[in-house]
């Protein structure tokens, strides 16, 4: 890391479970919009856009280039896409800030539950010989993780309500995600399952919206300390699915230490405590202080709020912040971005 970055501006169009069927450009153009004034910078001195999505999810081909309509066409920029989290095209961001001839890059990412089953979607990415014609689906995944965290006495059913009790008590101060009423442990406990041992309150809550980073070399903001993503193998049965060792290594890779606040990207309950336990999170540490996926996942949107809800923390005071994003089936890919105050 030679070139110092610093997060200037971050935008996000609250999360809905409906948008209206707003297209693409502009959704991309408000939100862009908003992140480049809250950086204080132009969109003619960006050098660099680069954005994540998922055509499949969005129900459309080459969705992504029908947004790059709403960065608009001039001045023209060096643009480039990820099909994964917006989390994965600021990590290519960075990157290309390390060449030395561009100074500032702009990173969006959107996505929408409501066009169609997200569930089915990500049953496609697995395996196609041996687990997509089993047409078992990302809930159905999350159960099989949690039940072998169970027996492993890792955690409990009282450990996986505890997280969602917290995660719907900081929601409630988050203008961002749905509303949904705070709910003790015992009532979420006396919940009938989804999937068992999975109740409906620790799964996420499906959304659309997207998300909008400026990054910048020097100058103000949040810098990023330490970023850095690693591959666990993508057969869930190939590997101990109460751990998660591409998270420890991120995290250890990046400088995961000393942290006031993570903001860690979990989409089931039972995950939020797999990654705590990975990054060595203690009671030290306020973990998912904006309610975190669990109150609102967006595809393709989810890991880069992340970054932008942890830049936000060190905002608001906290000195060394956490930013976490996955992807792939049961936590297969991780990415960790750690930053502190400038």
């Amino acid at each position: 890391m030679h070139r110092p970055v610093h997060i200037a501006g971050f935008a996000q169009l609250p999360a809905v479970r409906d948008d209206g069927g707003r297209e693409e450009a502009e959704v991309v153009r408000v939100v862009t919009t908003d992140a480049l004034a809250d950086a204080g910078i132009a969109r003619s001195d960006v050098g660099f856009v680069c954005s994540g999505s998922n055509d499949y999810v969005m129900g459309r081909a080459f969705s992504f280039v029908m947004a790059v309509d709403g960065i608009g066409a001039w001045p023209p920029v060096r643009e480039s896409h990820v099909e994964m989290d917006g989390a994965w095209a600021l990590y290519e961001a960075f990157i290309r800030l390390q060449h030395g001839d561009v100074d500032v890059a702009l990173v969006y990412g959107f996505g929408k539950s409501s066009l169609g089953s997200v569930d089915q979607v990500r049953t496609l990415e697995l395996d196609p010989y041996t687990l997509a014609p089993l047409g078992i689906d990302p809930h159905a995944l999350a159960a099989l993780q949690a039940r072998a965290l169970l027996d492993s006495g890792k955690a409990t059913e009282r450990d996986f309500a505890e997280v969602v009790a917290r995660a719907r008590a900081a929601s409630q101060g988050n203008p961002n995600v749905p509303t949904a009423d705070a709910i003790d442990v015992d009532a979420i406990l006396a919940a009938p399952y989804r999937r068992t041992p999975l109740r409906h309150h620790d799964c996420a809550v499906q959304t659309d919206g997207a998300a909008a980073i400026v990054l910048t070399v020097g100058g103000s903001g949040p810098r990023i300390a330490g970023l850095e993503h690693r591959i666990d193998a993508h057969q869930p049965g190939a590997r101990d699915l109460t751990v998660s060792p591409s998270t420890r290594l991120a995290g250890e890779a990046a400088g995961a230490t000393n942290i006031d606040v993570a903001e860690l990207h979990a989409p089931w309950s039972h995950q939020e405590i797999i990654l705590a336990q990975a990054l060595g999170l203690g009671e030290g540490t306020s973990i998912n202080p904006s309610g975190g996926a669990l109150a609102a996942d967006t595809p393709m949107v989810s890991g880069l709020t992340r970054i932008g809800e942890a830049a936000m923390a060190i905002r608001s005071g906290a000195k060394r912040a956490l930013g976490h994003a996955t992807s792939g089936p049961l936590l297969q890919h991780n990415m960790v971005c750690v930053l502190e105050a400038s």
